[in-house]
């Protein structure tokens, strides 16, 4: 809280509304006030305050209404309710809605200061509380796991990602299909602030139009055929979290203008509604799609896209981080074991050969389904390259241009009498060849790879 306590006063009454102004300006307070209750909501929506005196009996919006959004906005927010014509009925029912006091006009104005310094030491004890308990929570959490990989383009993606993870800007994370986004996803949220709110997920791409929409905003009862009851949206649930809209790139035009207004107004209209809820979640996006080439094409508007696009995360296919397979593979196998409560298995040195050099157009998630696929046909803990998938052990055979000329050698024949020297004088071991050449070893099983793809023509 601020060194002068921030206070939002609502009344419908324009001499209530100045007489309070500055009685409590000189008593200390930063004041602001809203004539009525639709622009007390539009106060609530747009900031916080410290604290909320409202008067109860209003046109249009009450303060019960304005009780309901300060709270969905920050439940630490104490709101005080002031009318003319109270009972203890009422005043049983304000409180038990969450008011911090009921207080009947005419009131002296000592009482009324009294009471909002009350409010002030209520509030600073349960924001001191709050971080207290997640000071605790931090502390007993065990360390986060870090996504696998090291090579330098993966690694570079996780330190951007741990930069961003303390701020609620919008993340936008792009790569083909099966590369990790919701991996990286979540490992923002688990950093974040947020982590003690919910993660929850949606495929924008796996819902026709009109499910998706009540899946994200909600509904009421009536709005549509079969909407029997209220339901809540998924923006709505993930209060005080993250939310992360995959194949975001998939979502059709009518709902990219609702998605906007989420991400301009931080609020969201159910279907069949006419009042907003407030919106109080981290967005993570993802695509696969060129989304910048999906706007020239009409498909995706541009004001979404850079209300999306405030931080880029472009995640590397496997096939460009091939020196972080063995750890995946290692870690994925680990799994797989763990899941089915045996050993851990290995590959064979000639599946091995057959997993490093395979393009992996379907990356992480078609190594993962690879190995589970070899696990299952495997006996004993050895998997052999006959046990794999037939796409990725089947050979392409292409001639080596480099080869046609014996009397003139390009570096890359010179290259290749080297590397097959150094593997020969270290008896066939290739970890160690890859040593003496200074090389990762996934780019030796790369080279020798296609060394056997191309012996076929020597001109």
């Amino acid at each position: 809280m601020t060194q002068k306590p921030s206070l939002l006063v609502v009344d419908d009454e324009s001499g209530i509304l100045d007489t309070l102004r500055i009685l409590l300006r000189n008593e200390g307070f930063e004041v602001t006030t809203a004539q009525g209750g639709k622009a007390g909501l539009e106060q609530i929506r747009s900031g916080t305050h410290d604290i909320i005196l409202s008067d109860v009996r209003m046109p249009q919006v009450s303060g019960l209404d304005i009780l309901t959004a300060a709270r969905e906005q920050d439940p630490m927010t104490p709101v005080i309710l002031m009318t003319a014509q109270a009972s203890l009925q009422s005043a049983i029912s304000a409180v038990n809605s969450g008011a911090f006091y009921y207080i009947q006009k005419p009131f002296s104005n000592d009482e009324l200061v009294a009471i909002l310094r009350r409010a002030c030491e209520y509030r600073a004890v349960k924001v001191e509380n709050t971080q207290l308990k997640q000071e605790i929570r931090r502390r007993d959490k065990p360390t986060i796991a870090r996504p696998i990989g090291k090579s330098k383009r993966f690694l570079d993606v996780l330190k951007l990602s741990e930069h961003v993870a303390p701020t609620d800007s919008t993340v936008l994370i792009q790569g083909e299909s099966g590369t990790g986004k919701e991996v990286i996803a979540r490992y923002i949220h688990n950093l974040s602030s947020r982590t003690d709110g919910p993660f929850l997920s949606i495929n924008c791409g796996a819902l026709p139009e009109n499910l998706l929409e009540s899946e994200l905003f909600g509904h009421v009862k009536g709005s549509f055929t079969g909407a029997v009851r209220d339901k809540q949206g998924l923006f709505a649930a993930a209060r005080g979290g993250s939310f992360f809209l995959d194949e975001v790139g998939e979502m059709p035009a009518s709902l990219q203008v609702k998605l906007l207004r989420v991400l301009q107004e931080r609020e969201a209209i159910p279907v069949g509604a006419t009042e907003a809820i407030p919106v109080d979640v981290r967005i993570i996006a993802a695509t696969n799609r060129e989304l910048e080439e999906e706007i020239r094409r009409g498909n995706f508007r541009s004001d979404l896209f850079y209300r999306l696009n405030v931080i880029a995360i472009n995640l590397p296919p496997l096939r460009e981080r091939r020196d972080d397979l063995i750890l995946l593979i290692e870690a994925l196998l680990q799994n797989l074991a763990t899941e089915t409560g045996t050993e851990p298995k290995a590959l064979a040195a000639e599946a091995l050969d057959a997993v490093m050099v395979y393009e992996w157009p379907g990356n992480v998630r078609e190594l993962d389904n690879a190995l589970e696929h070899a696990v299952v046909l495997t006996r004993g803990n050895l998997i052999e390259a006959s046990s794999l998938p037939e796409r990725i052990t089947k050979r392409r055979k292409e001639p080596l241009v480099a080869e046609r000329s014996y009397r003139n050698p390009t570096l890359e024949v010179i290259e290749r009498a080297y590397i097959m020297w150094v593997l020969q004088a270290e008896g066939g071991n290739k970890t160690r060849a890859a040593e003496v050449l200074g090389i990762d070893p996934s780019t030796l099983y790369r080279k020798l790879s296609r060394y056997e793809e191309q012996v076929e023509v020597k001109v």
